[in-house]
């Protein structure tokens, strides 16, 4: 099941033009576009009219008009014309979504409007911050969200499937701190006196033995911020050089998701040949866990049952974002039940959970 009442990266800014974009987030057709003075809005990608989707018309001043019959739709869903006839009727109408644009992404709310609070959204400001230099990438994952969500939680994977880059055997050596706090679990590892990993040793131009660290803040229900690095042996992390991995997952449905990946770094900013090697290397990992995880869809989708992951300590924050990740499912069925005049829940189709 998805948890709606939440942001969702939708898009990056500069894909959002005045042409329609179209897009699914939990199995919610939408089509987003701008307005004439620039601000982003997304609506149901269906015209109530025949269901002909609007991200096959075309946007008409500050409406969207459906390539079908040419009804349009104001940035609020309501319907403003109808070629046919002079009268425009009551029903005629889509549903718009809260939209949220911030350093380079646009955020969508999927849930209830009223409960959209902007305050909500993750902070990204290292993305727009001149102190530091951004690598970007977007990538269709054939995946279900939950296991690109295990994936960033355990970084042990890094020793195996990311050898050439990121990744070496002291990785899985070392254990995990785990601390949860509302609706954020973060991962900790330190790795005293080790080697820095091929890509950061190249781009940083170090050698020798450091103290390597990375963070996973995963805040519920859909971003990962990875704070990691290289530091002095024994030094604080703050004086080494620093990296925020921004990681905005968001599902399609139930077996496939978009991948939104940011890499800042507060060294070598105006180097460009750093960031065009960390561009490459970093467009190798993505690629590597994007087979990785495809592989490992088919196999929960294949595996009966009955059978269940079996989980082991550097696993504790899998299973700690399992559980509240579940909290946060039932805590808005119930709201979804209490508001609704039937007292039923809203229809969702169910996920499964690995």
């Amino acid at each position: 099941m998805y948890v709606l009442d939440a942001w969702y990266v939708a898009a990056w800014t500069t894909e959002v033009t005045a042409a329609p974009v179209k897009r699914r987030i939990c199995e919610l057709p939408m089509v987003l576009y701008r307005r004439q003075d620039g601000t982003a809005v997304a609506l149901a990608d269906r015209c109530a009219h025949r269901a002909f989707p609007l991200s096959a018309g075309r946007v008409v001043g500050d409406s969207i008009e459906c390539g079908y019959h040419g009804f349009a739709y104001g940035s609020d869903g309501v319907c403003t014309r109808v070629p046919a006839q002079t009268t425009i009727p009551e029903r005629a109408r889509v549903r718009s979504f809260p939209v949220l644009e911030k350093d380079g992404w646009v955020w969508v709310w999927t849930g209830d409007a009223s409960r959209a609070d902007p305050a909500a959204a993750p902070d990204t400001h290292w993305m727009n911050d001149p102190e530091w230099a951004t690598v970007t990438h977007s990538v269709p994952f054939e995946c279900r969200a939950e296991l690109i969500h295990d994936n960033l939680l355990d970084l042990t994977h890094e020793s195996f499937l990311h050898q050439t880059t990121v990744g070496d055997d002291y990785i899985y050596e070392h254990g995990i701190t785990v601390e949860v706090e509302g609706n954020v679990v973060s991962v900790d590892r330190l790795m005293p006196g080790v080697e820095a990993p091929p890509l950061y040793a190249e781009t940083m131009g170090i050698s020798g033995l450091y103290d390597r660290f990375h963070t996973t803040e995963f805040r519920l229900p859909s971003y990962h911020v990875l704070h990691s690095g290289i530091t002095g042996e024994g030094r604080p992390r703050e004086e080494g050089y620093l990296i925020k991995v921004l990681n905005g997952i968001t599902p399609i449905d139930a077996h496939t998701s978009w991948y939104y990946y940011a890499f800042s770094r507060n060294f070598a900013v105006e180097d460009t040949a750093a960031t065009e090697d960390l561009r490459v290397g970093l467009a190798t990992v993505l690629e590597e866990d994007a087979e990785a995880l495809r592989l490992q869809e088919i196999g929960m989708q294949q595996r009966p049952g009955d059978e269940h992951d079996v989980l082991i300590a550097q696993d504790a924050g899998v299973a700690k974002a399992r559980r509240l990740m579940t909290q946060m499912l039932r805590k808005e069925a119930a709201a979804s039940a209490a508001s609704s005049p039937q007292g039923a829940p809203r229809a969702r189709r169910a996920v499964a959970n690995a």
